[in-house]
């Protein structure tokens, strides 16, 4: 699982990956997390697959920095606590997209 968290900022949404550095901005919570997903999903096959391949550990070990990491653990434990509203940050998991192989 991939750590991931969105904030509102003015009248947008953020999102940020924290394990691959990635981010995305929409006006939606739903949309937001579904351009993130969507840009992990693309980012995974550049590295593992696709022409970014020759680059493929740099860029699967290439994390956010620690301020990244700060905010999503103080959203993953205030999403304990409270009920998880479209109005307010939150903290979540991504599961990392995988597509089975031909062997």
């Amino acid at each position: 699982m991939l750590r991931c968290y969105a904030e509102p900022i003015g009248n947008q949404w953020q999102a940020f990956c924290i394990d691959f550095d990635l981010a995305a901005q929409a006006d939606s919570l739903d949309e937001v997390k579904h351009k993130l997903e969507a840009q992990i999903f693309d980012y995974l096959k550049d590295a593992l697959v696709g022409e970014d391949r020759e680059f493929a550990d740099q860029l699967l070990s290439r994390k956010a920095p620690i301020s990244h990491f700060i905010k999503w653990h103080w959203y993953n434990f205030i999403s304990n606590f409270r009920q998880k509203r479209q109005t307010s940050a939150s903290a979540f998991k991504e599961p990392i997209p995988l597509t089975p192989c031909a062997a």
